[in-house]
């Protein structure tokens, strides 16, 4: 049977957020250290340990057939290379900063300057779309430095906390757009591995299920059951089971990450009590 070969960064965190991910979905991989290739142990997969730039052409070229990269790095160099499945983590943004000093009213302000940056393509669409002219000044490695030497009147990176951004006297102006870390697959995959990866993204999203959802457990008096089902958002509807003590219930649900508190506090004013929350590892629909 073929394997899948799917590429990742070959350090830093975005590396260890997919690792994580491949093994929170049963793919047990042995791989050393510096090692550029690994086979797992119980899976039709291979892992390619490759430099976050060179994925996008590896990807068209068919060297590997999927991969785990930011969503800047396709926007970039990965034009024709399909997103099966964004995967909520490693978010950061592409943005345009200046020094904290120069004022910076829109991206008209950008007319004629020097733009030092590494994502190109991205800032050049991103111009073209505003109107605006501009002289980019391409830069493999650390950009921030650029205005402080003289080099640039403004950069285009990357930015997850904007720490590095403050440390070189910048402030962020502009975000050009916003990523994550992305499944994406080569245009030339067979069918034979359509199957695997099709395995692999339903795996996927079981567990991503998992890590945007609670389960919460609670107990309320009988005559407050409908008002508290109708608080919650549950997957079909809640699962509501007598207690030993006579008129009371419990209730059982699943609740979005992103809405958690809010259906906290309704659950609260409706009568609940004894409110246990759980995580959740994995959930399969």
């Amino acid at each position: 049977m073929s394997k899948l070969r799917i590429a990742v960064q070959k350090s830093g965190r975005l590396n260890e957020d997919s690792m994580s991910i491949l093994k929170d979905i049963g793919i047990s991989i042995d791989n050393g250290k510096d090692q550029l290739k690994a086979s797992a142990r119980n899976f039709p997969v291979e892992v390619f340990y490759l430099r976050n730039g060179d994925i996008p052409q590896y990807l068209k070229d068919g060297v590997v057939d999927a991969a785990i990269i930011g969503e800047n790095v396709l926007i970039e160099k990965g034009q024709g290379i399909n997103i099966v499945e964004k995967l909520g983590f490693s978010s950061c943004r592409v943005c345009i900063a200046v020094p904290k000093s120069v004022k910076y009213g829109s991206v008209k302000d950008l007319e004629g300057k020097r733009i030092a940056t590494s994502y190109p393509n991205t800032v050049q669409m991103f111009l073209d779309k505003n109107g605006v002219e501009a002289n980019l000044h391409i830069i493999n490695g650390s950009v921030e430095i650029a205005p402080n030497i003289g080099l640039a009147d403004a950069i285009c990176d990357i930015v997850s906390s904007g720490s590095t951004l403050f440390k070189n006297n910048l402030k962020e102006v502009d975000t050009i757009l916003k990523s994550e870390a992305v499944l994406a697959v080569s245009p030339v995959l067979s069918e034979e591995k359509q199957k695997i990866l099709d395995t692999i993204q339903f795996r996927i999203q079981s567990v991503l299920k998992g890590r945007n959802s609670k389960y919460v457990l609670l107990n309320a008096p009988n005559d407050k059951i409908q008002d508290i089902i109708n608080v919650l958002p549950g997957m079909k509807s809640p699962t509501v089971l007598p207690l030993a003590e006579e008129g009371w219930s419990s209730v059982h649900s699943v609740i979005s990450k992103n809405e958690f508190w809010d259906v906290i506090d309704e659950l609260k004013a409706n009568g609940a009590q004894g409110i246990l929350v759980c995580p959740i590892e994995k959930m399969v629909l």
